[in-house]
C-alpha cells in the first residue's frame, strides 16, 4: 500500500467560516428574520431563533474548539442591522461585541477574515428598496467606513460581499430570499449595484487601512454541457459568464457583462486584491429554448454523481479544479473562502473534504497562489431558506440544548491543520474507502 504526504505551503491558513445571521441568534432587525416568519419561506417552517448563540457569548467556546484543533484562522461576518439599527443611529455596543470576537481570535493566534455583507440587510434598508435602490452604494460605503474605523486594528483581510451572484439570484430571480421577487431586470439591477457597492467599499477600506487586502467571496458553480450539442455548450458558457465571471471581471476591467445587460463602471477597475472562492458542486446544463423563467436551461447532476443527503451537493472535485483555474486567471492570491457539504451522519463529509483538499494540493503544486482554506462550517448553523434541514458543521449542534457534538470530521481536520498536510495515514484512518483514489 503506497504511502505519501501532501504538504501545504508554510503559513497556509486553515480555518472554517461562519456568518452572522446563521450563528448569532435573535437577529430580529434584519430582513432574513422577517422572512423566516412568513409561511412557507423556510423548510419545515424552521426559525433561526437562538442559532448557535454567538450573540449570547458562545463564540468563545467555538473559537476554543477551533483553536484546540489547530485551526489558525476564521472567517466571520458582521451584521449590518446590529451596527446600524436605524439610518441615523450606530450601535457602539454592537461594535464592541465584534471587537471582542476579533480580539478573541487574536488571543488564540488565529487570523481573522471579516465579511461585511453576508445576505442579510437591516429592515430599514429593505423598506427603502434594498439593493434595488441606487442609494445603497453610498449607504454601504458609510457602513463600511464605520466598521473599518472600529475594527481595523484586529483585521486586514476583508470580504466586502459574500456571494453577490447567489444573493441576486436567490432574492430577485428564484425568490427564495427576501424580498422574494422573480424579476430578471431587478436581479440584473441589484447585481450591478453590488459591483458599485463593492467598489465604493474597496476604496473606503484602502483609504483607512494601507495594508488591507480586500476581495469578494464568489460562489463558483462549475457548469458542464450535458451533451456535445452546440446549444448545450452555448448555454453552459452563458451561465458561466453570468454566474461565475461577470462580477470579478468587472472588478478588473470596469466592464460589467451580464450578456443581457452591459455597463461600464470605472470605479470598479482594479478593486480586488485577492479572489475569494466558494465552491460546493458542479451542474450539468442542457438548453431548453422555451424555459424563459429558467433562463433557457435545465440544471442537473449526473446520474452517477455521489450526492449529499438532501441531494443539494454532488461530490465533484473536478469542478473545484475548474474553479481554482478560473481564480488563477486573475493572477492574484486565492483564498478558498468556503468549501463543505451537508452531512448529518458525518460520513460523506470526510470523503468529500479529503478529495477536495487533494485537488487543492494539486493546484498548489502547479504554483497557484492559494493562501488559505476555510471549511464551511465550524458548527451546524441555520442554512437560510433550508433552515435546520442541512448540517454543514464540523461540529454538530443540538438546537434545543445548544450542545456541540464532536464529529469524526473534527479530528480528521485537526490532523490536517496540525500537520499542514494531507497524509496517507489520515486518509486510511478517516476515509479508507477512497485510499486507492488518492494514493493509486
Amino acid at each position: 500500500m503506497p504511502k505519501a504526504t501532501f504538504h501545504f505551503p508554510q503559513g497556509f491558513l486553515w480555518g472554517s467560516a461562519t456568518s452572522s445571521h446563521q450563528v448569532e441568534g435573535f437577529n430580529t432587525n434584519n430582513d432574513m428574520w422577517a422572512w423566516e416568519q412568513g409561511e412557507g419561506n423556510i423548510t419545515n417552517g424552521d426559525k433561526s431563533g437562538r442559532a448557535c448563540d454567538w450573540w449570547g457569548g458562545r463564540w468563545r467556546e467555538d473559537f476554543d474548539r477551533a483553536h484546540e484543533t489547530y485551526q489558525n484562522a476564521h472567517r466571520l461576518s458582521v451584521e449590518w442591522s446590529r451596527i446600524q439599527p436605524q439610518p441615523d443611529r450606530w450601535d457602539e455596543q454592537a461594535l464592541d461585541k465584534y471587537r471582542d470576537m476579533l480580539q478573541g481570535l487574536r488571543q488564540r493566534k488565529m487570523a481573522a477574515m471579516l465579511t461585511l455583507h453576508h445576505f442579510s440587510n437591516p429592515l430599514w434598508v429593505a423598506e427603502i428598496g434594498g439593493w434595488e435602490n441606487d442609494g445603497i452604494v453610498d449607504l454601504f460605503a458609510a457602513y463600511t467606513r464605520k466598521c473599518v474605523e472600529a475594527l481595523k486594528s484586529y483585521c486586514n483581510l476583508w470580504v466586502t460581499i459574500n456571494e453577490p451572484n447567489v444573493y441576486a439570484l436567490s432574492a430577485y430571480l428564484s425568490g427564495v430570499f427576501p424580498p422574494g421577487k422573480k424579476d430578471i431586470k431587478a436581479a440584473m439591477h441589484v447585481y450591478t449595484n453590488m459591483v458599485k457597492a463593492h467598489a465604493a467599499a474597496y476604496h473606503v477600506i484602502h483609504e483607512l487601512q494601507a495594508d488591507a487586502q480586500v476581495g469578494v467571496a464568489l460562489n463558483y458553480r462549475a457548469f458542464q454541457p450535458a451533451t456535445w450539442s452546440p446549444m448545450d455548450k452555448w448555454i453552459a458558457r452563458f451561465y458561466d459568464q453570468v454566474f461565475n465571471r461577470s462580477f470579478c471581471d468587472a472588478l478588473e476591467s470596469g466592464k460589467f457583462n451580464l450578456v443581457m445587460h452591459k455597463e461600464i463602471i470605472p470605479a470598479a477597475v482594479h478593486t480586488q486584491d485577492f479572489i475569494g472562492l466558494n465552491y460546493y458542486t458542479r451542474d450539468m446544463v442542457s438548453f431548453r429554448p422555451f424555459k424563459f423563467k429558467d433562463l433557457f436551461a435545465k440544471l442537473f447532476f449526473k446520474p452517477d454523481d455521489e450526492l449529499s443527503e438532501t441531494g443539494f451537493v454532488a461530490n465533484v472535485p473536478q469542478g473545484f479544479k475548474e474553479g481554482l483555474k478560473w481564480a488563477r486567471g486573475y493572477d492574484k492570491p486565492i483564498y478558498v473562502t468556503e468549501n463543505g457539504v451537508e452531512d448529518s451522519r458525518d460520513d460523506f463529509r470526510r470523503r468529500y473534504t479529503i478529495m477536495h483538499l487533494h485537488q487543492l494540493w494539486h493546484q498548489i503544486s502547479h504554483n497557484y497562489q492559494i493562501k488559505g482554506y476555510f471549511h464551511w462550517s465550524l458548527v451546524d448553523n441555520f442554512e437560510w431558506e433550508r433552515g435546520w434541514s442541512q448540517r454543514f458543521g464540523l461540529w454538530g449542534l443540538d438546537v434545543s440544548t445548544q450542545a456541540r457534538i464532536r464529529r469524526r470530521s473534527v479530528d480528521m481536520y485537526k490532523e490536517i491543520c496540525r500537520s499542514n498536510s494531507l497524509s496517507s495515514e489520515v486518509v486510511k484512518e478517516y476515509s479508507p474507502e477512497i485510499y486507492e483514489k488518492i494514493f493509486p
